[in-house]
């Protein structure tokens, strides 16, 4: 059984040559990134609380994302980057829930995949900014970022194979894998995560 997620296409270089070229703009997006990813996991323990299986890892996945938040902010702060004031739509979210189902079981396994995706995207993007950095303290903030974001697309699947069979899972889970290469290749380019 296969846990980890691929994506169907890598990020292009002019993305994280605009993160790089604006940073400031990338902390105050990754900031909301992050309280949205807590966000996500906790919605799911509310809407879903009959999925005992999978209710501790989505707390943990919601605390995990929170202290993520918490450590950007640090950032900004130390860097002078203020918080703004107003959240702003994530289009590249919006794409893809715009795609779920509406089955109440359908849905729940959708968001569980989206959440998969939207995970190893974050993880393959932080570190090619892992990577990009020439400040050592942001390189290894951003590579513990990395490992944590592809071992929570791990954790979505594995959340959904605790309910639907491999076969029902891994075929949804590559439909949205090709969803989601049209999405972030559909985008604006900007110093955003997504």
């Amino acid at each position: 059984m296969k846990l980890n997620v691929d994506i169907a296409c890598p990020s292009k270089p002019e993305w994280i040559a605009a993160v790089m070229a604006d940073f400031d703009a990338f902390l105050q997006d990754h900031l909301d990134c992050e309280r949205k990813a807590s966000a996500v996991a906790m919605s799911m323990v509310a809407k879903y609380p009959d999925r005992t299986e999978i209710i501790p890892e989505l707390i943990e996945i919601g605390i995990e994302e929170l202290e993520h938040f918490q450590q950007v902010y640090q950032l900004m702060v130390a860097k002078g980057v203020p918080m703004v004031h107003s959240i702003g739509e994530d289009p590249y979210l919006k794409i893809l829930i715009k795609q779920c189902h509406s089955g109440r079981t359908e849905r729940f396994l959708d968001r569980l995949l989206i959440a998969s995706i939207v995970e190893t995207r974050g993880a393959e993007r932080f570190k090619l900014i892992a990577d990009a950095q020439t400040d050592p303290e942001l390189a290894r903030f951003y590579k513990t970022l990395w490992v944590s974001e592809a071992k929570h697309g791990h954790v979505y699947t594995k959340m959904a194979l605790n309910y639907f069979d491999e076969k029902t899972v891994y075929d949804r889970l590559n439909w949205w894998i090709e969803r989601e290469a049209e999405a972030i290749n559909s985008l604006e380019i900007r110093a955003a995560l997504h």
